[in-house]
């Protein structure tokens, strides 16, 4: 499985900025006027991970193979979007498929850089886009209710305790709280409606508080304002703009870029590493004479179920997994001292995957 982000936000808040510095692309134009994106961009990117960099090294294959990411990037929300206004209501269908979002929300003053209204205000630009995705979440939920009640009307069993979780989530979203927030996630009626609906209010956010890059060591007012409303989400400090030119430099002249900036960790392994634990993920690795690949998996998984993520026949056939952990397999120094050592376990359907596991999987079918 591979994680996939959509990035919301109003006009000129440097969403494609940020778009292009994580992805290291220029696909997306930015300029300084609302709604410069005027169709849905995206781009796949490989996870950085220094285990696998590792790994690389000391089995002496020829190919790395990391996990993904996804990022979408849509058009600028404006208020009014869910009734047709600017361009980004067209484009929600667009992350409706994302399992995360990154709000971007403009934390500098800049007089040269249009703003929708007289001057950035984090709380007002944060409510103006989650009203809008409570309302295009409503809007789709009041269609299916009206389904649902012809339904019910036919086999009451099987839909009844859809349309009473439907009209709860409807009260719900017209009180301002959304989906995320129904107090029975674990409710078979409310899964299956998420599943097929993708409520957009109903997934974790990482909210992106763009700064200006002088103010990337101490919280401004719009930075402390994001943490106040964005409560227990995740909030990531970057200077999209920074990370933009960052983009542009190979790995030497960034470190050192990022050295002189005071920056720790670039925007891109900031969200990867907020979006892995916001949503419950890990990830393992395999290798052969060719490769050696990292994978992505719910944490929580089972032996089957992470081999099932590289093919089902992995899954369905499965005899065993021969695990190493990562700090083993590096502190031997490689597969034959692991095997030599006795590190190399046995491990069977009920063995629980951990981060940074190496697996072989021994399968039949």
């Amino acid at each position: 499985m591979s994680l996939k982000i959509g990035i919301v936000g109003l006009p000129n808040v440097g969403k494609s900025t940020l778009f292009n510095a994580l992805t290291q692309t220029q696909q997306a134009e930015a300029a300084n006027y609302p709604f410069c994106t005027i169709e849905p961009n995206q781009a796949i990117v490989p996870v950085p991970d220094v285990r696998l960099e590792r790994l690389h090294g000391l089995l002496g294959v020829p190919n790395a193979i990391p996990t993904t990411i996804e990022f979408v990037d849509i058009a600028g929300l404006v208020k009014g979007a869910s009734r047709g206004e600017g361009l980004g209501n067209k484009f929600l269908g667009q992350i409706r498929e994302a399992d995360a979002l990154i709000h971007v929300v403009r934390c500098f003053d800049d007089a040269n850089v249009v703003h929708i209204s007289e001057r950035p205000d984090p709380v007002n630009d944060i409510e103006i886009i989650n009203l809008e995705l409570a309302l295009a979440d409503l809007q789709q939920l009041e269609r299916k209710i009206e389904k649902l009640e012809r339904q019910v009307k036919g086999d009451r069993p099987t839909y009844q305790p859809l349309l009473v979780v439907a009209h709860a989530l409807q009260e719900q979203l017209e009180a301002g709280i959304p989906v995320s927030h129904y107090p029975q996630p674990e409710n078979a009626a409310f899964v299956s409606l998420n599943r097929e609906l993708r409520f957009l209010t109903g997934k974790p956010v990482i909210y992106a508080a763009n700064v200006d890059e002088t103010q990337l060591r101490a919280d401004n007012a719009y930075v402390t304002a994001v943490h106040t409303i964005a409560q227990e989400a995740p909030v990531v400090k970057l200077s999209a703009q920074l990370e933009a030119e960052m983009a542009t430099m190979d790995a030497a002249e960034r470190a050192e870029f990022m050295a002189l900036a005071g920056i720790e960790e670039g925007g891109l392994a900031q969200v990867i590493r907020q979006g892995y634990a916001m949503l419950g993920l890990i990830s393992f690795f395999t290798h052969n004479k060719q490769e050696v690949r990292a994978w992505t998996v719910a944490k929580g998984a089972s032996a089957p179920q992470a081999a099932g993520v590289i093919h089902t026949d992995f899954e369905r056939g499965f005899i065993r997994a021969e695990v190493v952990g990562y700090e083993t397999f590096v502190a031997h120094g490689g597969q034959t001292a692991v095997k030599a050592a006795g590190a190399l376990r046995v491990e069977g359907r009920e063995y629980v995957v951990q981060d940074g596991d190496i697996i072989f999987f021994r399968f039949n079918v």
